[in-house]
């Protein structure tokens, strides 16, 4: 290490304590971008800052970047193990492995406080006691399932205010589709059998629920209730049906989690597969990003951040392979549960068996993964070469404006990094001051709120696409030019193909060329600016769609007696729009606080002529 940074870190590092602790750190900006904990601080910080080896690719680059970093002595492992899981959560930092809620993991809730629970679909987990299921693959796997516990159990489906102000029973209760105990008299210990079967579904107990509803057939049948006999058969039969379709994966029908990690080329896939009572009821992946940790150190931590986020626990949670801190990791989770949680990775027999296959699920993942961004990868090196830049267009941005005759004119921009939709930085902008349709103002407005900042305030394109052919690109090569931007990165116009004079493709266009550029053998690269150019018009639609329903319902009821500011911004909240609106029924309006039977009449017939 030559410079005066690196000198300054050895120093530091000479200080260290041979103590076990967490370590952070810090970047140029005293921002930290890794939490690691070590049994003794100064031998792992050693291999940064003193090893006589040539550290691999990623250290070398994370040891690029770290200007300063903090130690926190800790009295054992185990405090260290703890106090580095509260940091990470706490600062985010950019290199560890962080395992995102995000939005495709839904769950389900049920609040056994209540005198009749409903089971609620939702994404995140609050600390309020209440029973968390999942989280499941996907938003069609959790709605499956909420599917066939209301089917078989019939329990309410309304949300909690709808329940507390109904005074009729809705549609589901007529169809016997729900016992109906918001007008109903429904005794709640036998409201709640029901929900604890559900709850025993869920936990992939059936087996438990068909031997109980075949013993409540029988008793019924016995004094010749026949129709409360037929609907525990129904219920049998449709759980049965469930039931086949599940794969008996564990013959000693235990609970059990099977997790499974595969690496390579800097990404990770770990593959959770879930087994209830023998059975296979889900399986979900989880991509990651090694970032700067060992992938066993990658297992470890998607360990304790996954039952951080999740409250079901089965008795034995599989590896794929050891990690460092399981039986700090067991000592936590069993302590959760209440009841002994073993955490291990198994070498032989039906468990060996069993992690394989989670393994072998992982692997085929990770394979899918990397072969989509290879595919990416060589579209951004064919756009590249079509289009003569120097670098990889890493950040495409594409903007597309919408209105309808000059009303509630928007613009949308979206942006691509890496070849793929980066939603965390699309933006919307609401066209100002502009009365009349004006593609150019609208462009320039845009354009120059969006280049108002520097480079080193927001990150800048490497390719800027416009819709549409010479005209739209020579519009925004102008815009540009009056903002007196010093433009380093490109642009390009794409066109549609002209199907009347018998175009194949769509066109790009560059400054300084009169004709499209010629796709040849790069359909790949055109395929790409043809998917953010699509993109870009679909933000654009949604939200100026979005604005004019708005529009639309505030002038509707505005001019509806009785319907204040208060009532209007609680609508609208709900039902996020007019369209939705409409949908509601007699019954869900009046339900609603300080809407009155009457005032709901009244609000459907205007919305229904409108």
């Amino acid at each position: 290490m030559n410079n005066p940074i690196d000198q300054t870190l050895q120093e530091k590092y000479s200080q260290s304590p041979h103590s076990p602790g967490v370590y952070l750190m810090k970047d140029a900006r005293g921002k930290i971008i890794y939490v690691g904990k070590a049994k003794d601080l100064k031998k792992r910080l050693s291999s940064y800052f003193i090893s006589k080896q040539q550290p691999d690719t990623k250290t070398a680059a994370l040891i690029e970047m770290i200007t300063s970093f903090d130690l926190v002595i800790t009295a054992s492992d185990h405090e260290a193990f703890i106090l580095e899981a509260n940091l990470i959560k706490e600062h985010n930092p950019k290199y560890n492995v962080i395992l995102k809620d995000g939005k495709n993991y839904p769950l389900l809730r049920i609040d056994m406080n209540e005198s009749y629970p409903a089971i609620q679909r939702v994404r995140n987990i609050k600390n309020d006691h209440a029973l968390y299921f999942g989280p499941y693959s996907s938003s069609l796997s959790v709605k499956r399932t909420l599917k066939q516990i209301q089917k078989i159990f019939k329990l309410r489906k309304c949300q909690n205010t709808q329940f507390k102000n109904r005074s009729r029973p809705c549609l589901n209760y007529q169809m016997k589709a729900c016992l109906g105990p918001c007008c109903n008299e429904v005794d709640p210990l036998e409201y709640k059998k029901q929900v604890k079967d559900a709850i025993l579904f869920l936990r992939g107990k059936s087996r438990q629920v068909v031997k109980r509803l075949s013993a409540e057939m029988k008793v019924h049948a016995g004094v010749q209730e026949f129709e409360k006999a037929a609907e525990k058969r129904d219920a049998i039969f449709a759980i049965e049906n469930i039931m086949e379709k599940q794969v008996v994966v564990c013959p000693d029908m235990r609970d059990r989690d099977v997790m499974g990690l595969a690496w390579d080329k800097g990404k990770a896939v770990v593959t959770v597969m879930m087994v209830r009572s023998g059975l296979l009821i889900d399986t979900v992946h989880y991509p990651l990003d090694l970032g700067f940790k060992e992938p066993d150190e990658v297992l470890a931590a998607f360990v304790d951040q996954y039952y951080g986020k999740t409250r079901f626990l089965p008795a034995s949670v599989l590896l794929s392979q050891r990690i460092e801190n399981s039986s700090e990791i067991e000592e936590r989770l069993t302590q959760s549960l209440g009841n002994r949680v073993m955490v291990h990775s198994p070498e032989r027999g039906e468990k060996k068996r069993l992690v394989n296959m989670a393994l072998v699920n992982a692997s085929q993942e990770l394979e899918k993964i990397l072969l989509r961004e290879e595919e990416e990868q060589a579209s951004l090196v064919l756009l590249k070469s079509l289009m003569g830049m120097e670098n990889l267009p890493r950040r495409i941005e594409c903007f597309d404006n919408s209105n309808i005759s000059g009303q509630d004119p928007v613009s949308s921009m979206v942006v691509f990094t890496n070849g793929r939709p980066d939603k965390a930085a699309y933006r919307k902008y609401i066209i100002k001051g502009i009365e009349f349709q004006d593609d150019y103002a609208y462009m320039y407005q845009v354009l120059e709120r969006r280049f108002s900042k520097t480079k080193e305030e927001i990150a800048w394109p490497d390719l800027l696409v416009v819709d549409g052919g010479k005209g739209q690109l020579g519009m925004a090569l102008a815009v540009l030019t009056d903002l007196g931007l010093d433009r380093s990165f490109s642009l390009a116009g794409l066109a549609k193909r002209d199907k009347t004079k018998g175009e194949a493709f769509d066109k790009i266009y560059v400054p300084g060329r009169s004709n499209p550029l010629n796709i040849g053998q790069a359909r790949k690269a055109l395929y790409l600016l043809e998917r953010v150019r699509d993109e870009a018009h679909r933000f654009a639609i949604t939200f100026q769609r979005k604005r004019r329903e708005k529009r639309g319902a505030l002038s509707i009821l505005d001019s509806i007696h009785g319907l204040g500011p208060k009532k209007k911004k609680m609508l609208l909240t709900r039902y996020k729009g007019i369209g939705n609106m409409k949908k509601a029924s007699l019954e869900e309006l009046s339900a609603l606080p300080g809407i009155t039977w009457d005032l709901a009449k009244r609000l459907l017939r205007e919305l229904n002529a409108g």
